[in-house]
């Protein structure tokens, strides 16, 4: 069933990522819970971009900025599968590093450590029925703190490494998700300069 670690992510993450480990799941199972879990983000700020909007300054001062529909509907559609190339293209990386650790893994293995990793910064989209940016942050540093934290506890048990090389692997793993990050930052601000950006109400 996708999904079905969810729950044992957030209560026992080793015990969990063991249970992965033991499977072998298949490359469609790992995608599809990438898939499902990229929609939360994806249809939380098109929500909250088309009909709650985001309060911008404050007290009496604030504005609130809401984009139309068609635009928040476009750049939401965007941002899915933006998310599920980001996902996809750090599997890549892992394992293009795993061959350097002189690790042997498949892609799908790769692909499921990205996903499950990835899982908790995701559903931090959730907070985005609260659109104030000073919390949306607040939550995204909690949610991208997990994930890090999934990440270090996962690498040693899916790659079958040591702790202390599987450590020195992951940060390489986090390095590697900042640089996508830049680029996925940089690929938006060349989209919006050529004219295709939000349009306000």
């Amino acid at each position: 069933m996708i999904l079905n670690h969810l729950l044992g992510f957030y209560t026992h993450p080793k015990e969990e990522w063991q249970s992965v480990d033991r499977e072998h799941q298949s490359y469609f199972y790992a995608l599809s819970h990438i898939v499902v879990i990229a929609l939360i983000p994806a249809v939380m700020a098109y929500f909250a971009s088309a009909h709650l909007g985001w309060d911008i300054g404050a007290g009496h001062t604030a504005e609130t900025i809401k984009l139309t529909q068609q635009s928040a509907m476009a750049m939401s559609v965007a941002m899915y599968f933006g998310l599920i190339l980001g996902v996809c293209a750090l599997a890549y990386l892992i394992q293009e590093l795993a061959h350097a650790f002189e690790v042997t893994r498949t892609y799908t293995q790769c692909l499921e450590i990205a996903a499950y990793t990835a899982t908790p910064l995701f559903m931090t989209g959730l907070s985005a029925f609260y659109p104030e940016l000073w919390f949306i942050m607040m939550v995204g540093l909690v949610g991208l703190s997990y994930s890090v934290y999934l990440l270090y506890s996962g690498v040693p048990i899916m790659l079958h490494i040591p702790e202390d090389k599987g450590f020195i692997f992951s940060s390489s793993v986090v390095t590697c998700g900042l640089v996508l990050l830049v680029i996925l930052m940089a690929l938006s601000v060349i989209l919006w300069s050529v004219g295709i950006g939000p349009q306000y109400m």
